[in-house]
C-alpha cells in the first residue's frame, strides 16, 4: 500500500489533516518551521486574540479525532445565539433553540486548538520536521513526489500544502490564484469585560464596515472592527483607555464595563487557487482558498477539505490516486467558491450606502427574521449541517 503522506504545515488545518490521515493508516510526516509546545501552550494563562467560531461540523470532526473533550477543558465559550442587523430594531436573530440544539458552536482560541491537534500526534504515527530551512523545488515523477530542502529532500506519495495564504509550496508548483485584497482591514480587539458569561455573538453593518462582539471565556470577549487600513492604523496607536473611547463611540453598547487588553490589525484578502490538485500535490485551508471573515467561515472551511479529503482517500491503495484527488477538487472547489460569494455579496451588499439600497437590505433583514424554515436552514448551513 502507498500511503506515506507529507503535510507542509501545522497549523490547525494541516494538524487536523495529519491526525485523520494517520488515524486511516497512513505515515504521516508534518513538515512546520516553529514547532509548538503544545503542552506549555494548554498550560498557559496568556489568552489568544486570534480565536475562531468552531462550527458543529468542525466539532464532529474534533470528536472524530479525538480532542473535543480535552480541547473543552481548556478556555472556550459556547454561543446559542447569532445575530446580524444595521438597525437594532430590525435584528436577524439566529437560536438555537430554533433547531432543537443547545448551542451553534463555541469560540476558542487558535492557538488552544493547535496545541490540542499537536498533544494527539504521539498517539499516532506522525512525524514532525522542523530544521529543513526553505522549501526550494517539487519533483514529481508518476508514482512519488519530491520536497527539496537545500541539502536535504523527502520522498512521499502525496504532498498536501497546509502552509497558508501565501503558500510557497503552492507557489513552487505553480499553481495560480485569483483574487483581491479588500479595500478595508480589520481589527482584532481583546476585552476584559465587567459581565457573566455572554452566550450571543452579533455583527452589525456600518457605513464604515462592520463591527462584531464575539464572546470568549468570561471574562473577556472579543471586538472585530472593518475600516480602511488608514483608520484602523490610527486606533492601533491610541493607548489603551482613548481605544476603549473610541470602541464606545462606534459600537452598540457593550453588555458593562470593560478594558481593552490588546488588538491587532489584519488585511482582509480574497483568494483562490485556480486549481486545488496539481500530480500528487493537493492544497486544503487557506493554501487553497481564503474569504472574507465576515461569518467566520475560514477555519471551518478548511476543516470541511479536511475531511472529504479523507473521505475521497481512504482505502485508497495509493492515496496519489488521480481519480480520489479531482473528486476531492471538484467537490470542495465548488462548495468554498459558494460560500466565498455569498460572503463577498453580503459584504458589498451592507457596505452601500445608496438610500433605497439601504430600505432594501432592512426590508431583507426584516423579512427574513420572520421566515422561519428557511432561516432554520441558513442557521443550519452556516453550523456546517449543510453543504
Amino acid at each position: 500500500m502507498k500511503n506515506d503522506v507529507i503535510i507542509v504545515g501545522g497549523g490547525m488545518v494541516g494538524a487536523a489533516m495529519a491526525l485523520k490521515l494517520a488515524k486511516q493508516g497512513c505515515m504521516v510526516t508534518v513538515i512546520e518551521q516553529q514547532q509548538v509546545d503544545f503542552n506549555a501552550v494548554l498550560a498557559s494563562e496568556d489568552l489568544d486574540l486570534r480565536v475562531s467560531a468552531i462550527n458543529r461540523f468542525s466539532e464532529q470532526l474534533f470528536a472524530e479525532l479525538g480532542i473535543l473533550d480535552n480541547l473543552l477543558t481548556k478556555r472556550h465559550a459556547p454561543y446559542r445565539r447569532l445575530a446580524a442587523f444595521e438597525q437594532v430594531k430590525q435584528t436577524l436573530l439566529f437560536d438555537a433553540k430554533d433547531i432543537d440544539y443547545d448551542y451553534l458552536g463555541h469560540i476558542i482560541e487558535n492557538k488552544l486548538i493547535q496545541a490540542a491537534l499537536w498533544q494527539a500526534f504521539a498517539s499516532h504515527n506522525i512525524t514532525v520536521k522542523s530544521d529543513l530551512g526553505k522549501l526550494n523545488r517539487i519533483e514529481q515523477v508518476e508514482s512519488r513526489i519530491t520536497l527539496h530542502y537545500g541539502k536535504s529532500e523527502l520522498t512521499a506519495d502525496l504532498v498536501i500544502a497546509a502552509d497558508g495564504g501565501q503558500s510557497i509550496t503552492r507557489q513552487l508548483a505553480g499553481i495560480g490564484t485569483t483574487g483581491w485584497q479588500y479595500q478595508q482591514s480589520c481589527m482584532g480587539i481583546l476585552i476584559k469585560l465587567d459581565a457573566p458569561q455572554q452566550d450571543i455573538t452579533w455583527q452589525q453593518f456600518q457605513a464604515t464596515g462592520p463591527v462584531a462582539f464575539l464572546p470568549l471565556q468570561a471574562p473577556y470577549a472579543n471586538l472585530i472592527w472593518y475600516h480602511s487600513g488608514t483608520q484602523l492604523a490610527k486606533l492601533a496607536a491610541l493607548n489603551p483607555g482613548q481605544l476603549k473611547q473610541k470602541v464606545i463611540e462606534h459600537f452598540p453598547t457593550l453588555p458593562g464595563d470593560f478594558e481593552v487588553i490588546e488588538q491587532a490589525v489584519f488585511p482582509l484578502t480574497r483568494q483562490h487557487a485556480n486549481q486545488y490538485v496539481q500530480g500528487r500535490l493537493v492544497l486544503v485551508g487557506d493554501s487553497a482558498h481564503t474569504i472574507n471573515p465576515l461569518a467566520g467561515q475560514g477555519v471551518n472551511l478548511g476543516f470541511k477539505d479536511v475531511q472529504q479529503l479523507a473521505t475521497c482517500l481512504a482505502n485508497k491503495l495509493d492515496v496519489g490516486d488521480k481519480a480520489a484527488l479531482l473528486q476531492y477538487q471538484r467537490y470542495r472547489k465548488t462548495a468554498n467558491l459558494v460560500m466565498m460569494s455569498a460572503m463577498d455579496a453580503c459584504y458589498l451588499g451592507f457596505s452601500n450606502q445608496i438610500p433605497p439600497l439601504k430600505w432594501l437590505r432592512n426590508k431583507v433583514l426584516a423579512t427574513a427574521e420572520r421566515s422561519g424554515p428557511l432561516k432554520n436552514w441558513v442557521l443550519k448551513y452556516a453550523i456546517g449541517e449543510k453543504l
